[in-house]
């Protein structure tokens, strides 16, 4: 780039952080000498790298096949044909990265939003964890325990002994619980009463780990849970929500005995309805051969 192109942009750029014409001089100096003129067709601003058009933008200059490349680009979301500066990210690429890894740490550090909850009649028990979402993230185990007054909630307000038992728990992403428990809750509350199935009192669990199934089998003694919780956020995906099921969970359990719909979002993953109803048919699947997990597998001969 020409010289005085460079200086017109950077002259540009401080005019804009300084939010005048010019930074303010020392008295003491002698008058600046103006700066170069800004071209007309000058641009500082860069586009959203977060738009479809740009975040699937082949970045590979001058390639072989370029509709290879773009076929290549259209068929998956991993970050491949991004091209480089040298041995370095080119700029577009490194601010979608940096921009998705700050859509990651919000779904993470970010708490359901209560509207929602109180939308959905969901009253909110939580876990042992007690230092908030660091020690969360650093000790899995208390997120599979239900804190003493947690529990003594859960009995005061929740049947016992139902046929489904529907939880809802924030997990790895607030941004998964709000983007898909909207639209599955009633599907499964609805399938449920046609199915002639009887149903818990749904309700929230805050800093939840997927083993805290054991504890409302313990608690609660029903048939089957299903866990509706937010799944790890990858890097510009953070409204992945998973379903955990189990058949009479209790204290020991490991994945084993466990069953999960993946994946469920709208717009290239498990439709949320459609994962409410397989949810329904694998529950009624659990109750019928009293299993979930290996066992449920190798019951229903795979």
């Amino acid at each position: 780039m020409e010289e005085s192109r460079l200086n017109a942009i950077v002259e540009a750029v401080i005019r804009e952080l300084t939010g005048g014409p010019n930074p303010v001089p020392d008295a003491a100096a002698p008058p600046a000498a103006p700066g170069p003129a800004a071209p007309d067709d000058l641009t500082i601003d860069l586009p959203d790298p977060t738009a479809p058009a740009r975040r699937y933008q082949p970045g590979v200059q001058n390639p072989r096949d370029p509709d290879a490349l773009r076929a290549l680009l259209a068929s998956t979301t991993a970050r491949i044909g991004v091209g480089r500066a040298g041995p370095r990210y080119r700029t577009g690429p490194l601010l979608l990265f940096q921009a998705d890894h700050a859509i990651t740490q919000d779904a993470l550090y970010r708490d359901v939003d209560q509207t929602l909850l109180d939308e959905l009649g969901l009253f909110t028990v939580q876990t042992n964890v007690t230092g908030g979402k660091q020690e969360y993230l650093l000790r899995p185990d208390l997120g599979r325990q239900i804190s003493d007054d947690g529990q003594r909630l859960i009995r005061e307000r929740c049947v016992p002994s139902p046929q489904i038992q529907i939880v809802v728990g924030d997990g790895l992403s607030a941004a998964a619980v709000e983007a898909n428990v909207r639209e599955m809750l009633p599907i499964l509350r609805q399938g449920a009463q046609a199915a002639g199935l009887s149903l818990g009192t749904p309700f929230f669990i805050k800093y939840c780990r997927v083993g805290v199934l054991n504890d409302i089998g313990d608690l609660l003694s029903p048939e089957v849970v299903i866990l509706l919780i937010g799944e790890r956020p990858g890097l510009g995906r953070a409204d992945s929500l998973s379903a955990y099921m189990a058949y009479r969970p209790k204290a020991g359990n490991s994945d084993a005995d466990r069953d999960v719909i993946c994946n469920i979002f709208n717009g290239g993953g498990t439709n949320p309805l459609e994962a409410a109803a397989f949810a329904l048919q694998t529950a009624q699947k659990m109750m019928r051969y009293q299993a979930s997990g290996i066992k449920l597998k190798n019951a229903a001969g795979g």
